[in-house]
C-alpha cells in the first residue's frame, strides 16, 4: 500500500500503481469527471500515471491554471496532427502552452499558412478531437528516438533529442500521432470541444536569428463552445481598448523610427497626464515623509559592478559609453537604486535620523530585444516612480506597512480595486541566481510575509519570482477585461547596503547596517499609463483626464459667452476648452465623444440669457441646463468620490 496526502492534509491509503484518476474516483464521481491533470510530489503527471510511492497529490480541473496548461498543451498536439495531415512534408518542432492558449512552431518546406487556412485547420483538429483518443506516454531509448525522427527527416527533433539523456526521453501517442514530449496531458482528445487558430507569425528556431525561420501557429481551445465565444468577444473588446490605438486617437504619445524603437515620445496631452500622475504621487509622498532627489541618466560602469546590476543586465543592456579618457566607461542607468545608495553615503547618519526616504521619477534604460517591444508596456527607456527607504531593522515592519498603505491608495484612486498580492521569494533549487547571504534572505522574506498578513492582504507566495537582490511584494491587478497585470512593487533588500557599505550609528555608538526598501507604486509611468488606458478604455477618472469639459457654442454669436464660461471654469480649476470651429453642434458632439471628453457644455441663446450651460455627459446622458456653480459642484463631488485623501 502507499499513502497519498491530499491538499487538505488528509492521508488516504491505496494500492501501489493507483492512478490520480483512481484517487479522484475514490473522492467523488463528479470530481473524476472534471479532473484533467495532476501533480504528484511537485511533478506534473498524467491522470493515468501509476503512483508507486508515498506522496502528495494535487488534482486539477479546467478552473485551475495547471489544468488549463495541460488542456492547451494537449490541444497543441491535436493541432500539430491536423497540420501534419493537411501539409505533407511539414516538420514539427515544439508546441508549448502559453498564458492564453498555445503555439506550435513548424517548418513548412512546401507551402505556407495564412489566415485563410485557419478554418480548415480548426475543422480538421476538431474532427481529431471528437475521436476521443487517449493520450498515452511511453519511455523510449535515445537511439530509438533518434532513429524515429531521422527516418522522418526532422532535424529539429533530432537536435532536441541529442541534448537529452538516455532514460529521460518520452513520447506521447494519440490516434495516429506521435510527438516527443515530457508529459502533462488531459485524459483524451474528446474533452476539447472548441478550437480557434488565432494568428501566425515568424519565429526563429530556438530564438536564434541565425537559425531557420519557422511558422508559429497560435491557438486557443476550450471545453465548451460558449467559453470560446465569450473569449473571442473579450478579444474584440481588448482590440478596442488597445493602448496603442487609444494613445494615438487621444493624442497622448507616439514613436519615431528616427528616435529609435522602444523610446516613446510624449505629446502635450500625454505629458500633462503624466505630470498629473506625478503630482498626485508627490503630494502623497510628501505627507508620508519622502524627500525628492534627482540623479543623472548615466553612471560609471563601476557603480553598476558594485551594485550587481552589471552582472545581471550588462550583456543584455545598452553597451558602455566610452569617453575621450582612456579606459573610462559609463552606462545608461538601468536602475535608480545604486545612485540613491550613493546619495545616502554623502553623510553619516545616526539611528535618530532614520528612516531616510529618497524618491525620484527617474528614467532608466534597458535594451529589450526588438521582437519583445510592445507599445508602452515593453520599452527601452521608461520612468520609474522610484523610492528607496533606508531604515533600521526595528523600523522595517512599520515602514513596509506604510508603503503598502501608499500602494493601496494609488490603486484605489485609479480604479484598480480587484487585485491579489504576490510575495515573490527565492528559488531554493537555484541559489546561484541571487546575491547575499541565506540569513538575510530569510529575514527579508519573513518580513514581507508578516506585513502582508498583518495588513490583511489576500496574498500568495511565488517561489522563484524574487529580484536577484531581494524578495518582493507585487500587486497583481485584474483589469476591466479580467486580465491580470503586475502593478506596483515593494522589495526588501539587505544586499545593496552591504555592497555599498552603508551604515548608521546606533544607540550603542557602534556602526550598523541599514535595511533598504525599494518601492514603486506605479512601477513605470509608461506601463502604468498603458494599463490604465486599457482598463478604462480611455475614460480616465475625472481628476486625471486631459480635458474635463468642452464648451460647444451653438453659433458664432455665442462664442463670447463660451469664453466667459471657460474663464469661470478655469478659475475653479476645471480643465476645459472651447470648440469654436465652424461645424454643426452634432458633429462637435460626435468628435468630443470620440475624444472621450467627460462633459460637453452646449451654450446657446437661452443659456446666455439665463447664465446657464446645457450639460451632456460622455455616453449621452443629458443633465439639462444648470448654472456654472452647480456644474462646478458636480465635478468636484465626482473627483472627491474617487480621489481619496491620503
Amino acid at each position: 500500500m502507499i499513502k497519498i496526502t491530499l491538499p487538505d492534509g488528509s492521508v488516504k491509503e491505496f494500492e501501489k500503481a493507483t492512478t490520480p484518476m483512481d484517487v479522484a474516483k475514490s473522492i467523488s464521481e463528479g470530481l473524476a469527471r472534471n479532473v484533467i491533470s495532476a501533480k504528484f510530489n511537485e511533478t506534473i503527471v498524467e491522470t493515468t500515471t501509476p503512483l508507486e510511492t508515498d506522496g502528495t497529490l494535487t488534482l486539477f480541473t479546467w478552473k485551475d491554471k495547471e489544468g488549463k496548461t495541460a488542456f492547451w498543451h494537449s490541444t497543441s498536439h491535436i493541432v500539430a496532427q491536423a497540420i501534419e495531415e493537411l501539409y505533407p512534408g511539414v516538420k514539427l518542432t515544439i508546441g508549448p502552452a502559453i498564458e492564453n492558449g498555445f503555439y506550435y512552431d513548424v517548418d513548412l518546406p512546401n507551402g505556407s499558412i495564412s489566415e485563410k487556412d485557419f478554418a480548415t485547420i480548426e475543422k480538421k483538429a476538431l474532427e481529431i478531437a471528437r475521436g476521443k483518443h487517449d493520450y498515452k506516454m511511453r519511455a523510449i531509448s535515445k537511439a530509438d528516438a533518434l532513429s524515429f525522427y531521422k527516418e522522418q527527416g526532422n532535424e529539429y527533433k533530432v537536435e532536441l533529442i541529442e541534448n537529452l539523456e538516455d532514460g529521460t526521453i518520452t513520447f506521447c501517442d494519440h490516434d495516429t500521432f506521435t510527438d516527443l514530449c515530457r508529459g502533462g496531458h488531459i485524459p483524451n482528445t474528446g474533452i476539447v470541444k472548441a478550437i480557434k487558430i488565432l494568428s501566425v507569425a515568424g519565429a526563429y528556431w530556438r530564438g536564434n536569428e541565425n537559425n531557420t525561420q519557422l511558422t508559429r501557429i497560435y491557438g486557443i481551445s476550450f471545453p465548451k463552445q460558449k467559453e470560446l465565444t465569450e473569449y473571442l468577444a473579450l478579444l474584440e473588446e481588448a482590440k478596442k481598448r488597445d493602448h496603442r490605438k487609444l494613445g494615438k486617437e487621444l493624442e497622448l504619445f507616439t514613436f519615431s523610427q528616427k528616435v529609435g524603437q522602444g523610446l516613446p515620445l510624449w505629446l502635450p496631452k500625454g505629458a500633462a497626464l503624466r505630470e498629473r500622475l506625478e503630482n498626485f504621487l508627490k503630494k502623497a509622498q510628501k505627507k508620508a515623509g519622502y524627500e525628492m532627489v534627482v540623479t543623472p541618466h548615466i553612471g560609471q560602469k563601476e557603480l553598476y559592478v558594485t551594485s550587481g546590476h552589471y552582472e545581471k543586465y550588462g550583456e543584455d543592456s545598452f553597451q558602455p559609453i566610452h569617453t575621450p579618457k582612456e579606459g573610462e566607461e559609463f552606462l545608461l542607468k538601468p536602475m535608480n537604486c545604486p545612485h540613491h545608495c550613493e546619495i545616502y553615503n554623502t553623510k553619516p547618519y545616526s539611528y535618530k535620523e532614520l528612516p531616510k526616504r529618497f524618491a525620484e521619477f527617474g528614467t532608466v534604460y534597458r535594451y529589450e530585444q526588438s521582437g519583445e517591444l510592445h507599445g508602452l508596456t515593453r520599452v527601452r527607456g521608461f520612468t520609474q516612480d522610484d523610492a528607496h527607504i533606508f531604515c533600521t531593522p526595528d523600523q522595517l515592519d512599520a515602514e513596509f506597512k506604510n508603503v503598502i498603505d501608499l500602494s493601496l491608495y494609488v490603486l484605489g484612486s485609479l480604479g484598480f480595486e480587484n487585485f491579489t498580492a504576490q510575495v515573490s521569494v527565492r528559488d531554493l533549487d537555484n541559489p546561484e541566481k541571487y546575491i547575499g547571504s541565506v540569513e538575510n534572505w530569510e529575514k527579508a522574506e519573513q518580513a514581507i510575509i508578516n506585513a502582508a498578513k498583518e495588513k490583511g492582504l489576500n496574498f500568495i507566495v511565488e517561489p522563484g519570482e524574487a529580484a536577484f537582490y531581494g524578495p518582493k511584494l507585487d500587486f497583481m491587478v485584474k483589469d476591466a477585461l479580467g486580465r491580470q497585470w503586475q502593478l506596483g512593487t515593494i522589495q526588501v533588500d539587505y544586499n545593496l547596503p552591504e555592497r555599498f557599505d552603508l551604515s548608521y550609528k546606533g544607540s550603542d555608538n557602534e556602526l550598523h547596517r541599514p535595511v533598504m526598501i525599494h518601492r514603486a507604486p506605479f512601477g513605470s509611468m509608461e506601463r502604468f499609463i498603458a494599463l490604465l488606458l486599457e482598463h478604462t478604455g480611455g475614460n480616465f477618472p475625472l481628476w486625471l483626464t486631459p480635458e474635463q469639459a468642452i464648451i460647444l457654442p451653438v453659433s458664432e454669436k455665442h462664442e463670447k459667452y463660451a469664453e466667459k464660461v471657460l474663464k469661470s471654469l478655469e478659475n475653479n480649476e476645471i480643465r476645459a476648452l472651447v470648440d469654436s470651429r465652424n461645424e454643426t453642434v452634432g458633429k462637435k458632439i460626435r468628435e468630443a465623444e470620440m475624444a472621450k471628453i467627460p462633459f460637453m457644455l452646449i451654450v446657446g441663446e437661452n443659456d446666455e440669457a439665463d447664465n446657464t450651460i446645457s450639460v451632456r455627459r460622455h455616453g449621452g446622458e443629458d443633465l439639462g441646463a444648470i448654472s456654472i456653480a452647480t456644474f462646478t459642484d458636480l465635478v468636484n463631488t465626482e473627483i472627491n468620490s474617487t480621489l481619496k485623501t491620503f
